[in-house]
């Protein structure tokens, strides 16, 4: 297992978790329907890379992408660190980890 898999199915964990917190804290259906779909998506891409398919880790790196820009607006928009600026930082770390292992597999 490669560290692309490990970031892959952390970040997927985080994002269900940060979904769940944000439904508890505020109610809110999006957090929890947003953190769950990309969370899980998260998971099964990673999943598929432990099984050898390579599309595995391109959606990770999309779903990954995604986050990052999404949480990067909202820390913007809120100037809040929490959440977005720990998801954001994290989700960077996450990124840049899945491009080496991606670079590095081809």
């Amino acid at each position: 297992m490669n560290l692309g898999i490990v970031a892959a199915f952390a970040y997927g964990i985080l994002a269900i978790a940060g979904g769940v917190i944000g439904y508890i804290q505020a109610t809110s259906r999006v957090s929890l329907l947003s953190g769950s779909i990309s969370g899980l998506l998260l998971i099964l891409a990673a999943y598929f890379q432990l099984q050898g398919q390579t599309w595995g880790s391109i959606l990770a790196l999309l779903v990954t992408a995604g986050l990052v820009v999404l949480f990067a607006f909202r820390l913007v928009k809120t100037r809040k660190f929490m959440p977005a600026g720990l998801m954001t930082i994290l989700g960077i770390l996450a990124l840049a980890v899945m491009v080496n292992q991606f670079v590095a597999l081809r």
